[in-house]
């Protein structure tokens, strides 16, 4: 159980960096209000609506064709120095570091010199038969 939780932590943080440290770019083609096209990391795919010469550039482009970028920038910098966090920062740390190491330590199995003798066989209950209560 305990190497399961360990394998899909592992999976999450994982991901987690990927996610993070990953630019992701999404456009959107309206037309005439309407969203023609959208495209996640790639150029958007034009309406077709621009005027354009024979050597392919754009003389003007139609109002009612509108183009939307969505850009969210990863992280470049992920060096995280520890020369920066406080003395309390450090403390924190090492007593976290320190209690989650000993979180998963086994018990020590407790020596038992009467393991291997079996118990006595009772044939009656001797207090019972003699009457023999303890009050």
């Amino acid at each position: 159980m305990k190497s399961v939780f360990r394998n899909i932590l592992s999976l999450a943080m994982a991901l987690l960096l990927l996610v993070s440290t990953t630019s992701w770019k999404v456009e959107k083609h309206f037309c005439m209000g309407r969203v023609m096209d959208i495209a996640l990391f790639t150029a958007v795919e034009k309406c077709g609506m621009e005027l354009s010469t024979e050597d392919g550039e754009s003389l003007q482009k139609m109002p009612c064709c509108d183009d939307e970028i969505i850009v969210a920038s990863g992280q470049d910098d992920l060096k995280i120095s520890l020369d920066d966090l406080s003395l309390e920062q450090h403390l924190f740390l090492t007593a976290y570091a320190h209690t989650y190491l000993n979180l998963f330590e086994g018990l020590e199995r407790h020596f038992i010199p009467f393991d291997q003798y079996p118990p006595p066989k009772l044939i009656a209950d001797i207090q019972l038969l003699d009457q023999v209560f303890l009050i």
